[in-house]
């Protein structure tokens, strides 16, 4: 099992040293409504603490607008691809503009949900058993290896799009259609029946767990941002060696992928009671009921300082791209 990236906070305490800040949400992707969801939410908690910031929606502006507009360092809030993906960070980086989260390698692995599947077993990590489908005829043989039921879902998106619960092989080709429509690559997994399960990471620090009890056959997408039936229990475990094995099997996750700043690792939990580690997300939503901020609240932190200390995150990769820099120099 890898060891976590060793990771501390650089503390802020003047907003004015944040500069001018972009809040980038929105996008083009299939979680657009959600991102400016979390993106306004975002900014709003950022302004109230006087920091200088402003919304930018690239699906509305350009990049070579956005380039020219006097920004100095930006608040991610673009979930899926183009803004998850590592694409967006690969242009900051570019640019040479600071940026919350992780970097672009880290973030185009995590939004890989096969390659980050990969790396979990190459670590020896416990993962949910898989298998990688371009085809029907994939999928069929999946079904064979596998048996039922099974997760299906794209490679490369978020917030359960194009996911299905696979109960029955008739309902097979549907399931494979449609997350074919999302991605190239589709991952068929294990269904593990128990406990749903998350992590979140702040700046080094796994926070409270949190279960998840939905109604629905899952947590989908209307589980996660419609439904005011889902329950949510934080801490999630029942005694403290509990929640220490998934505080440090969530460290070990983030870090195998290398990511770094924030972010959450999602797990299921069978009848044995053995954590499988499903995937880690670089932006994980911000809205009124997304995950990060309820952790955070068990902690003490309110919503603009959960919004403050990502921000931080920023000053942090920026402090440590200026460190290797100076030892490739030998300065």
């Amino acid at each position: 099992m890898s060891l976590p990236i060793h990771e501390s906070r650089i503390a802020i305490t003047n907003p004015g040293a944040f500069g001018r800040v972009a809040v980038m949400l929105g996008g083009h992707s299939s979680e657009r409504e959600v991102s400016l969801d979390s993106g306004n939410a975002v900014l709003d908690a950022l302004t109230s603490r006087g920091i200088d910031a402003h919304g930018w929606d690239p699906a509305e502006r350009t990049m070579p607008e956005f380039a020219a507009a006097g920004f100095e360092r930006v608040w991610i809030a673009l979930h899926g691809p183009g803004g998850e993906d590592g694409a967006l960070q690969g242009l900051l980086q570019w640019l040479d503009m600071p940026y919350t989260g992780s970097g672009v390698l880290a973030s185009a692995i995590a939004m890989d949900k096969i390659r980050s599947k990969h790396l979990f077993r190459a670590e020896g990590l416990p993962t949910p058993a898989y298998r990688v489908v371009h085809e029907h005829a994939d999928a069929v043989l999946a079904v064979e290896q596998l048996g039922l039921p099974l997760i299906v879902k794209p490679s490369g998106q978020g917030s359960s799009v194009g996911m299905t619960k696979l109960f029955e092989v008739s309902e097979l080709r549907e399931a494979i259609q449609l997350a074919l429509s999302f991605d190239e690559s589709v991952l068929v997994e294990e269904c593990i029946a128990g406990d749903e399960m998350t992590v979140s990471v702040l700046q080094g620090e796994a926070l409270p767990s949190i279960r998840i009890e939905t109604p629905r056959i899952f947590y989908d997408y209307r589980a996660k941002y419609e439904s005011d039936r889902t329950e949510y229990h934080c801490p999630g475990t029942a005694s403290e060696d509990e929640e220490m094995r998934y505080r440090k099997l969530a460290l070990a996750a983030f870090a195998t992928l290398g990511c770094s700043g924030w972010g959450r690792v999602d797990f299921m939990t069978g009848a044995d009671g053995e954590p499988q580690i499903l995937e880690v997300n670089t932006v994980p939503g911000m809205t009124s009921h997304s995950l990060v901020p309820m952790a955070a609240k068990q902690c003490g932190l309110d919503f603009a300082e959960l919004c403050w200390r990502i921000l931080e995150t920023s000053v942090a990769a920026s402090t440590q791209v200026a460190d290797r820099r100076e030892a490739v120099n030998g300065a």
